[in-house]
């Protein structure tokens, strides 16, 4: 015996059926997606993001947003990440941000893979995003991927509490350990014993 398939859902059903949930949902372009809650610490770091990008963007060009921005990425898919940057004109009744430049996950254990892996490969398909900033939720690290010359392969590069993430493209630069301040890790605890 055949199960039929289950047609997939359009952006738009989403949208509609997203706005009445209480948990937040994102969608994988199919189906809605539950999105897990996070720790404490994916919280302040989230926190402390936002209060960053806030502080050095102030009223130029380019507007911070999120974590209830949606970006649509490969396949139509709906992603809410923790921040993100466009330079682009927003309207506010829109659900989806225009012309996103620079993305921001904070991870988890339980979302490592969907960020490191699914999302890095949407985010990689849409040429306007020219940096992807993956925050450590567990230790003090950053993992940043850029759009490296013409070819537009995305280069990764490790930073740690006292690197400067460097962001040309909208021109800010934050120091790593901003992110973080005041939050204490087992790992410090223990690299400093």
């Amino acid at each position: 015996m055949n199960a039929p398939l289950r047609k997939a859902w359009t952006q738009e059903e989403f949208f509609s059926w997203a706005e009445r949930q209480e948990p937040r949902y994102e969608f994988d372009g199919f189906q809605p997606v539950a999105m897990t809650g996070g720790t404490i610490n994916h919280d302040r770091i989230t926190r402390k993001l936002n209060r960053s990008l806030d502080a050095r963007l102030g009223n130029g060009p380019c507007e911070p947003l999120g974590p209830n921005a949606g970006v649509e990425t490969a396949g139509r898919a709906v992603r809410y990440p923790d921040a993100l940057v466009t330079c682009s004109k927003v309207e506010g009744e829109g659900y989806l941000v225009p012309g996103v430049v620079v993305v921001f996950e904070v991870i988890s254990p339980s979302s490592s893979r969907i960020d490191r892996i699914v999302k890095l490969r949407e985010y990689a398909a849409i040429p306007s995003i020219r940096r992807y900033v993956i925050l450590e939720s567990t230790t003090i690290a950053l993992t940043v991927f850029e759009r490296s010359g013409s070819d537009e392969m995305w280069r990764a590069a490790p930073l740690t509490k006292d690197d400067i993430l460097r962001m040309p493209e909208i021109g800010i630069e934050i120091p790593v350990a901003e992110f973080y301040d005041g939050m204490t890790f087992p790992d410090d605890e223990v690299a400093s014993a």
